[in-house]
């Protein structure tokens, strides 16, 4: 049977191979968009492998049984900026000749030299030096090669050092070894996504994007099924048995899906590298890093046809009991109300967690993911019942004959109703939900925008931190010809010292505690009226220790308490914070920080407010989520309207003998095409009404339970886009219009 089986699907005539071809050129999709999932997710942790150098030191960071390096490296490390882009700096300084090496180059640069990654190598090239190769001072030694590096686009450089200029430099250590271990394995590591990130990124990944895949690939193997149980049915009533049908049917499927997966493996090592551009993490990847391992093959490669032959055993079951059912077309047996348990069921679950959010972070991606998962298979289940629903209402409210067809049609089978806009209905339950927590997020703690006194403002904290009594742990000194060179760098309109406070006074801003501040001129803080103001006859200031950095809104009307300190002696107190106000030009802020950074080379690098709060930890996670929630909505959207296609092609091809007919016994093909857009077009309404409003329930028990936020509502471009997605929905449907035209021609009412 098997070969009588394979002689149907490769020589069964024309209908065979144009079923073989569109059932194959629909795995194949699947299969790719499958194995570009995977690459992707695998990506992630090869990307965040590639940051566990910058980890050195850390305990736990390094593989067991590393020998230590007898010449230890001071090293120091650093964030700068460049125009809102991130520059990781090194400082190394080798003691002997045996130091230990970061992957990437072949020896540690020595005093006056640096290594730069190709991204900012290029950058230096372009740029003015004042505004940024001078912060490096030296000679070029080489390029970083892409072990050292998480992203082709990487800003990374390393810097030369004396031992004796790193020995007392802030945050200076002595390394050993280098690090091995990723970020996602080691819980003490600083740099790269910590496992419980990694977690979170996995579970969403494959939570919102490999299970519309997997249906899309699902809905590819049953194309044609209606036709090809009618043919099953008919061999069953010459003689065949369960079992040579099940073999047969089981040859034809694996055929298509064994070239469907052929081909798809051939999608996916075609797009891999675009696909590597794509920077759904903030950075784009190297393509060598989204591979797959032997599993994921084996998972692909075997599971897709095996899943495909067991479906299409599924798909017969009906031919295996009675052949006669099929071919009489026995209406099935109607979805029941129980179908809607699961949904309910998932919601229970996440309301289960409002007030009992777990300890752990596996613990919450359990419960969480659990909920969403069981509330998507819930959508799926419950579906064929509201297209049932939906469509015996139409059926009965209606006097126009399309709209009577199609209404009693979907109401006879809707199972199959729903099976062509499922795809599409899980997007708009994943889109929501992501869009709800997000929208959500970056209400809560969305980064302020400020004035623009207050964007342009650059402030150097030189304090290394605060004890916990409030007092600075360092401070520099600022004499006035650093205030002269900064003054005279043009767009700099004016320059304050915040100095420490050997007074020991304190301010109040309405907590429990009183804060202590540090010390300003009055004179320095004359035309910064933005954050705050002088008392009436003051010479010097208390302020808050941050000053501009604590101005969450932009600006203070506060006026400042006169401190017990003349002008005079004030400055002999050393800076804790320096604070020089732009006029907002990019090429005066990036001068005035390359001033800095010659000036103090081993402090941190000076931000304004605005960056600073753009790359605090609460931002970049937000960021990351935005950036997550746009790719799981696009994929989820592209995912849905291929199915969507697939499912409307198929069903136009089961059904091409019965519009035959109905064309032949004289109904008109506008009223056909208008039967075939309401037999899509009413479920996926009502189910998307439904799924909309499953979305933004998850997300508002999500978000009570997480972080005990109320969901708040998206803005408009959200309906936009839902509309669009809907409308192109609803194209998907007429393109195939022209198809039905061909396949209801005289010819589709003939035996096969």
């Amino acid at each position: 049977m098997i070969g009588f089986g394979l002689r149907l699907a490769l020589r069964g005539g024309r209908e065979a191979a144009v079923r073989l071809l569109v059932t194959g050129a629909a795995v194949a999709l699947g299969v790719g968009l499958l194995l570009l999932t995977l690459a992707a997710v695998n990506g992630v942790n090869a990307q965040n492998a590639r940051y566990a150098w910058f980890n050195s030191g850390v305990p736990g960071a390094t593989a067991p049984g590393v020998a230590p390096s007898p010449d230890p490296a001071w090293a120091t490390q650093g964030t700068d900026l460049y125009k809102d882009e991130r520059i990781i700096r090194v400082d190394v300084a080798a003691t002997g000749p045996r130091a230990p090496v970061p992957p990437g180059i072949p020896r540690l640069p020595g005093p006056g030299e640096y290594y730069a990654s190709p991204a900012l190598g290029a950058l230096l090239r372009s740029v003015p030096g004042p505004e940024l190769g001078d912060r490096y001072p030296g000679r070029r030694a080489g390029t970083i090669g892409a072990a050292a590096l998480p992203s082709p686009d990487s800003l990374i450089i390393i810097v030369g050092r004396t031992p004796g200029e790193l020995a007392g430099a802030p945050g200076a250590a002595k390394i050993t070894t280098i690090a091995t271990e990723s970020p996602g394995s080691c819980s003490a590591c600083r740099v790269g996504i910590p496992p419980a990130g990694v977690t979170l990124v996995l579970s969403v990944t494959s939570a919102a994007l490999l299970f519309p895949v997997l249906i899309f690939i699902g809905t590819a193997t049953r194309m044609a099924a209606a036709r090809r149980e009618q043919r099953f049915a008919a061999m069953r009533l010459v003689g065949a048995t369960p079992r040579q049908i099940s073999v047969v049917s089981a040859v034809e499927s694996t055929v298509a899906a064994g070239a469907g997966t052929a081909a798809g493996f051939a999608l996916f090592l075609l797009f891999r590298v675009p696909l590597a551009a794509v920077p759904f993490t903030g950075a784009r990847f190297h393509p060598g890093d989204l591979s797959l391992d032997l599993t994921d093959v084996l998972l692909v490669a075997v599971g897709v046809p095996l899943g495909s032959a067991i479906a299409a055993r599924l798909a017969l079951r009906r031919v295996r009991i009675s052949p006669l059912g099929v071919t009489r077309r026995v209406t099935p047996r109607p979805p029941r109300a129980y179908r809607l348990i699961p949904l309910v069921a998932g919601v229970a679950e996440l309301a289960y967690f409002v007030g009992r959010r777990p300890d752990t972070t596996a613990g919450q991606a359990q419960a969480y993911l659990t909920g969403i998962l069981l509330m998507m298979a819930g959508l799926v289940i419950a579906g064929p019942w509201l297209t049932m629903a939906g469509a015996r209402l139409m059926a009965r409210r209606t006097g126009r004959p399309a709209a009577l067809i199609a209404g009693r049609r979907l109401a006879d089978d809707p199972k199959a109703g729903f099976r062509a806009i499922s795809g599409l209905v899980l997007a708009l339950f994943v889109s929501s939900t992501a869009v709800g927590v997000m929208t959500t997020m970056v209400a809560e703690r969305g980064v302020p925008r400020g004035t623009a006194v207050a964007r342009s403002t650059l402030v150097a904290d030189y304090s290394q931190g605060h004890t916990s009594r409030g007092a600075p742990r360092a401070s520099v000194g600022v004499p006035d010809t650093v205030l002269a060179r900064l003054r005279a760098i043009p767009g700099v309109q004016r320059v304050t010292r915040i100095h420490t406070n050997p007074l020991g006074t304190t301010l109040s801003f309405g907590g429990p505690e009183r804060d202590l501040g540090g010390l300003a001129s009055c004179r320095e803080l004359e035309g910064v009226p933005d954050f705050g103001r002088c008392a009436p006859g003051a010479d010097v200031v208390t302020v808050p220790q941050r000053h501009v950095l604590d101005a969450m809104d932009g600006s203070f009307d506060d006026t400042w308490p006169a401190a017990a300190m003349s002008a005079e002696r004030l400055r002999d107190v050393p800076v804790q914070t320096l604070v020089v106000g732009t006029n907002g030009s990019k090429a005066t802020i990036e001068r005035v920080r390359t001033a800095l950074a010659l000036t103090f080379p081993h402090q941190k690098a000076p931000v304004t407010a605005a960056e600073h709060r753009a790359n605090s930890e609460d931002a970049r996670l937000l960021t990351a989520y935005q950036r997550l929630a746009a790719v799981v909505v696009l994929v989820s959207l592209c995912v849905a309207g291929c199915g969507l296609a697939v499912s409307v092609i198929g069903g136009l091809h089961d059904r091409k003998r019965p519009f035959g007919l109905l064309r032949l016994t004289g109904v008109r093909l506008g009223t056909l095409r208008r039967v075939v857009l309401l037999e899509s077009a009413v479920p996926l309404l009502i189910v998307a009404v439904v799924a909309i409003g499953s979305g933004f329930l998850a997300a508002q028990l999500f978000l009570r339970s997480q972080m005990d936020y109320a969901l708040r509502a998206p803005g408009a471009e959200y309906y936009v886009t839902v509309l669009i997605g809907l409308a192109v929905s609803l194209g998907v449907i007429a393109a195939t219009f022209p198809l039905l035209a061909k396949i209801t021609g005289p010819g589709a009412a003939r035996n096969e």
